[in-house]
């Protein structure tokens, strides 16, 4: 009777958004250490190693494949590790892979023979093939371990919103530390390239690589779960718990007579192959906007990412994209008001956020008015993605217990990463082929034809997958442990 007293008069403490907030800069530095080379080859690294687009798309594609490969085992790392020490594993890996980008050049340098950036830049003949090659394979290298990192972000992060907050508030939460992702994205172009320019390409990795280790110094003291936290009482707690008063047997409950459910038999259920597909056609759009954006400005408009006016695009882009943090909101809205259960309730707010990408049809016809236009279009497109992303992480943990969801989300987070290889090999090629052939489509010619293109592709991606997912979950299904 006490503790019931005791739960209705005590005023709920609210740590649980102290660990979103961990949760946010995780993530925020996530996306600065994967923007860094994106922002520095068109302009910097590709002249001293005489790169084109398709030594940049080979090491954006591997980065993807071994990053797909990562993520498939990153969940299940997780949830064996648990998400404390799970966490400073990932982000500690990934902070080194990204510091060690920097040696690259040196690397390349001593293998070639040359002592300098103005020996490299000035090489001609056969040495140039060997250059780009050769230094191509040390990015790669450096690529694989920061991929083997930061495969472990999200599973971990989704982790801890199923621990630290009730279902209806998850999409929120998961869409304000998934806009970490775009402050990352914006806070980038207006460092990256200054500190490229100013202090060289290897001191931007370095810098904003060290950002990861300052990071796991904080959530050693900051984290544990809720129920040993000392910072979270008996009201929040109360709160954070109040799914499991709510769960009762009905027909939307799927149960299984094993305590934990194995990493195969996650491919047996529907929803596993439902969220699997969803990230296939959809995060490597994301991903393609992210690592192209500042080539297809330097191609198609001569715009730097050094320069005032691209940095005042990239800027403008992902400040756009910000909009997403209030997508995570929608469901709760449709929950509140309409009755609807989170599984509905997201799949509507899905379906809403998948016609907007829609709109990257038109970047390319109004990028012959202005840059501004497809940049505006593009920003629009990204934040619908990012508000897809929120609600489509939140599905796991509405549908999966506690256990698998690191596991679940690593499968989705494969399954996103091959896409995303599979969209920056073929784009790659592609800007090479049509630029050397002279390819036309719908009026563009050569690397512009091809960029219109891919944005054909990411903009119809959204609806073919909700469309997909939807058939194979119609309803909403819960599966339990006994």
């Amino acid at each position: 009777m006490n503790n019931t007293s005791q739960r209705i008069t005590e005023k709920m403490t609210n740590y649980r958004w102290t660990i979103c907030a961990m949760l946010f800069f995780a993530t925020t530095v996530n996306y600065l250490d994967r923007q860094v080379l994106s922002l520095t080859w068109d302009e910097f690294i590709k002249p001293e190693f005489h790169w084109d687009e398709s030594h940049y798309g080979t090491i954006t594609s591997v980065f993807s494949m071994v990053y797909a490969i990562c993520m498939l085992f990153a969940g299940r790392f997780i949830d064996w590790m648990g998400t404390k020490k799970g966490y400073l594993w990932a982000i500690g890996v990934w902070s080194f892979g990204a510091c060690l980008h920097a040696g690259c050049g040196i690397a390349t340098e001593y293998y070639v023979g040359m002592h300098s950036a103005a020996e490299l830049i000035g090489a001609t003949g056969d040495v140039v093939v060997v250059l780009a090659t050769v230094s191509m394979y040390f990015f790669l290298a450096a690529r694989c371990i920061l991929a083997l990192g930061e495969a472990g972000n999200f599973p971990a992060a989704i982790k801890v919103t199923a621990e630290y907050f009730p279902k209806k508030d998850r999409a929120y939460a998961t869409s304000i530390f998934n806009a970490g992702a775009s402050i990352g994205a914006l806070i980038a172009p207006i460092t990256i390239p200054l500190l490229a320019k100013f202090w060289g390409w290897e001191m931007a990795f370095i810098v904003i690589g060290v950002l990861g280790f300052v990071w796991m110094g904080a959530w050693v003291f900051l984290y544990t779960t809720p129920d040993k936290s000392k910072y979270v009482n008996k009201a929040e707690l109360a709160y954070i718990e109040q799914d499991k008063e709510a769960l009762e047997e009905s027909d939307d409950v799927e149960e299984l007579e094993e305590n934990k459910i194995g990493f195969l038999q996650c491919f047996t259920f529907k929803q596993t192959w439902a969220f699997a597909v969803g990230k296939f056609m959809t995060d490597g759009v994301w991903w393609f906007f992210l690592f192209w954006t500042p080539s297809y400005l330097n191609t198609q408009f001569n715009i730097k990412t050094s320069d005032p006016l691209g940095m005042g695009l990239m800027f403008t882009l992902y400040a756009i994209t910000m909009l997403s943090i209030y997508g995570g909101k929608l469901p709760t809205i449709f929950i509140n008001r309409q009755g609807l259960n989170p599984y509905a309730a997201r799949m509507k707010a899905m379906l809403i956020f998948a016609f907007f990408p829609l709109l990257v049809l038109l970047a390319q016809p109004l990028g012959t008015i202005s840059p501004w236009f497809p940049i505006i279009l593009i920003g629009i497109g990204c934040a619908a993605h990012q508000s897809w992303s929120a609600n489509i992480f939140s599905s796991v943990g509405d549908m999966f217990p506690k256990s698998a969801i690191a596991t679940v989300t690593g499968i989705g987070g494969m399954a996103g990463g091959v896409s995303c290889m599979i969209l920056q090999f073929v784009a790659g090629n592609l800007f090479v082929y049509a630029d050397e052939t002279q390819m036309t489509f719908m009026g563009f010619v050569g690397k512009p034809a091809g960029y219109f293109i891919i944005f054909c592709v990411c903009s119809v991606s959204y609806l073919i997958g909700w469309v997909i997912m939807k058939m194979l979950v119609p309803r909403y299904k819960v599966i339990v442990l006994d």
